[in-house]
């Protein structure tokens, strides 16, 4: 990985970082506050500090890092050297801290568990994206995120190349196999969804077999997800459909099968490990 300028990537609203943030630093603070630092270190005392990488990988969620001190102490000034999307070597530095040292000290844990989760996020999606390198295939996340962190990580697999999948159950529809059980098949539940809905809502649906398949593109639908199918049948899904919609494959996506699904010529490719399951990121706050 080399240190490289990110494309562009559109910041969260401040709104949804300083509220997530504040939720982390009530439940480290709590009521009495950072006992160890108020008697330890005096309320005059300033210090520099640097959070510094301990792993090449790529960075995000630099802006809830300095959101953590900030809300601790506005007085406190940051400076940042790699931002996010920026891939980084061991020993980079993220970002510059210089203020009052009880306000560093008490935002450290929270700033660096917000930047090494997220960063883990942007990490493992860049590994996924560079795999399929040369391919049509994105790939996207699901909504197997951290409760309450869906906004801060699905900007983290923007960061590491990827791109997002629906944000919620609100802002696209997305028929699974209980959906179809439980309304009695592909086409009542088609049905039913295309008489509720508005025309500016995409319509997505799960199938299992081809056969599914060949049912759901004579209702017509915009996405359709090919759920843990076998890679042969993932490619003749792309034959028998022509273009008529977006192709998502979904289930058993590691490092090791991405290309082998990408090869078969589907559009998306989704994988909730990027969110659930990424490894942090190993960065720490050094005074200097």
């Amino acid at each position: 990985m080399t240190n490289s300028a990110p494309a562009l990537i559109s910041s969260l609203s401040p709104l949804i970082i300083d509220d997530a943030v504040a939720r982390a630093l009530r439940e480290d603070l709590g009521d009495a506050g950072d006992i160890t630092t108020a008697a330890v270190i005096p309320s005059d005392k300033t210090i520099c500090a640097t959070i510094t990488s301990r792993q090449s990988g790529v960075i995000a969620g630099v802006d809830a890092a300095i959101a953590a001190f900030r809300l601790v102490d506005s007085t406190i000034k940051t400076e940042i050297k790699n931002g996010d999307g920026y891939r980084v070597q061991i020993g980079e530095r993220i970002l510059s801290i210089e203020g009052r040292a009880r306000g560093v000290l008490s935002a450290e844990r929270v700033a660096l568990n917000f930047l090494g989760h997220l960063s883990g996020v942007a990490t493992a999606t860049a590994a996924l994206v560079e795999a399929i390198k040369g391919c049509k295939a994105k790939i996207v996340c699901t909504r197997k995120t951290t409760p309450g962190l869906r906004a801060l990580e699905k900007h983290a697999v923007l960061c590491g190349g990827g791109a997002n999948h629906r944000f919620g159950l609100y802002d696209a529809v997305m028929i699974k196999d209980n959906h179809i059980a439980v309304a009695g098949g592909i086409i009542p539940a088609l049905r039913a969804i295309k008489r509720t809905i508005g025309h500016m809502v995409k319509i997505e649906i799960e199938v299992d077999t081809l056969e599914q398949l060949e049912t759901v593109l004579s209702e017509g639908v915009d996405v359709v997800l090919l759920d843990n199918m076998s890679t042969d049948d993932m490619a003749k899904a792309v034959t028998i459909t022509k273009g008529r919609c977006v192709l998502e494959a979904s289930g058993n996506v590691t490092l090791k099968t991405v290309s082998e699904i990408a090869n078969t010529g589907v559009n998306v490719i989704s994988s909730g490990w990027i969110t659930h399951s990424a490894p942090c990121l190993d960065l720490g706050l050094d005074v200097q």
